[in-house]
């Protein structure tokens, strides 16, 4: 795991709420942390665009229910134009639909509102590093609310839809879905880091995703059944 204190700089976070209280606590949760600053926060999504193109954070932690523009259309717009910011949404999980749609968006994580302190930052350590944050209560609410159809297999479909990966993209996915980085992944299966990038591309091209939180997904699925 890459901790924050491994870097030289400090994390530069923006934060995406309409509640001015939840702000605040965040701010405070974060930065009584050296390592993390708090570089701007916006109370809509249109804002948070505007500061993801001005401020190019390492993270913005996003909300879901804002006005003027939710989260998930400012994530897709962000991403869209930067598809290597790093995104963590951070919910109450009010909605489902919502949340599923944000997979496609490309965020890299997901977080109930209630999660503890030392927790939020280590998701956001990870996020930062390029791993995949799945919160386990989100995961199994979101595979609990897919129905068939909704974009999340169910564990039969979804072992065979890896069943098109060979043995050695198999485990490139499996490894993706733990949430390690492309080096550690390299790492642990003794191949080059060049080699794990071609293998990530082969996984999302037969797979049909675009990103390693749908993979993630994927993988927890057919391991649930």
């Amino acid at each position: 795991m890459v901790a924050v204190g491994t870097m030289s700089e400090q994390l530069r976070i923006v934060l995406v709420d309409d509640e001015n209280l939840v702000r605040a606590g965040l701010r405070m949760i974060l930065e009584s942390d050296p390592r993390i600053v708090v570089v701007g926060e916006c109370a809509d999504g249109r804002a948070a665009v505007s500061m993801a193109a001005s401020l190019a954070p390492d993270v913005l932690l996003m909300d879901i229910r804002m006005p003027v523009m939710d989260g998930l259309e400012a994530s897709e717009e962000i991403l869209r134009h930067a598809p290597e910011q790093k995104i963590l949404i951070l919910t109450t999980f009010n909605t489902d639909e919502m949340v599923l749609r944000a997979l496609k968006a490309g965020a890299s994580g997901f977080l109930l509102k209630d999660t503890p302190p030392a927790e939020l930052m280590e998701a956001i350590n990870q996020v930062a590093a390029g791993k995949t944050m799945l919160s386990e209560a989100v995961t199994r609410q979101l595979i609990a609310a897919a129905g068939p159809g909704q974009g999340i297999p169910r564990s039969s479909a979804a072992r065979q839809r890896l069943g098109v990966l060979t043995d050695r993209e198999r485990q490139i996915a499996v490894a993706m879905a733990r949430g390690y980085s492309n080096q550690e992944i390299a790492a642990r299966l003794f191949i080059s880091l060049a080699t794990v990038k071609t293998h990530i591309g082969r996984v999302l091209e037969k797979l049909g995703m675009e990103n390693r939180v749908q993979v993630a997904l994927c993988v927890f699925e057919s391991e649930s059944g």
